[in-house]
């Protein structure tokens, strides 16, 4: 099973608060283990202006209220930008999929901040991590369900809307879904 390029959606019975109605991209997975970003939780009261602020980066008034993301828990302020695949840092762009690529590197702020970044993108701080067999144990358990990424979904819905049409995607109704795990 390789899940790079798509997405995790947190069941209801999620134990960890971090994680209630999660949906994650899953940049990397492999026997290693699995390295993804949540695309649907906002930081609070935190914009790309206020990061390239720190980094005495002036931005463009356009990009003043694009929203940072809580990537995940692990190494909360490292940043990460998931977008389109045109961009290309010239630094290191990893291409995930089809429909997606990452950078980690300053550079894409400051393009984005001068109006030449990616069209479509989410800048994340932090990033969610499994290790060797973690999380298809977890999946296993009935912790996640997974399902294709599109770029709608992960750049154009609200972030309120994704968890839903993430399951909805699945033919799934988020209202007949019990916090309760069985085994038939």
């Amino acid at each position: 099973m390789n899940l790079t390029g798509k997405l995790l959606v947190a069941m209801p019975s999620m134990g960890d608060p971090r994680f209630a109605h999660a949906v994650i991209f899953i940049a990397d997975h492999s026997h290693k283990g699995a390295m993804g970003l949540i695309v649907n939780k906002p930081a609070v009261d935190v914009v790309l202006s206020d990061v390239l602020e720190q980094i005495e980066t002036p931005t463009a008034p356009a990009q003043h209220e694009l929203r940072v993301h809580i990537g995940g828990p692990v190494e909360t302020g490292r940043g990460f930008v998931l977008h389109s695949p045109e961009y290309r840092s010239a630094m290191q762009t990893m291409t995930i999929a089809d429909d997606f690529a990452m950078t980690a590197t300053l550079d894409v702020l400051e393009d984005i901040a001068a109006g030449r970044g990616p069209q479509r993108a989410q800048l994340m701080l932090g990033y969610a991590g499994w290790g060797p067999d973690q999380l298809e144990g977890e999946i296993a358990q009935n912790g996640w369900l997974t399902c294709e990424a599109t770029p709608e979904m992960v750049f154009d819905l609200e972030d309120e809307q994704k968890w839903t049409a993430a399951l909805k995607s699945l033919g799934v109704d988020p209202l007949g879904l019990s916090a309760t795990a069985g085994r038939a």
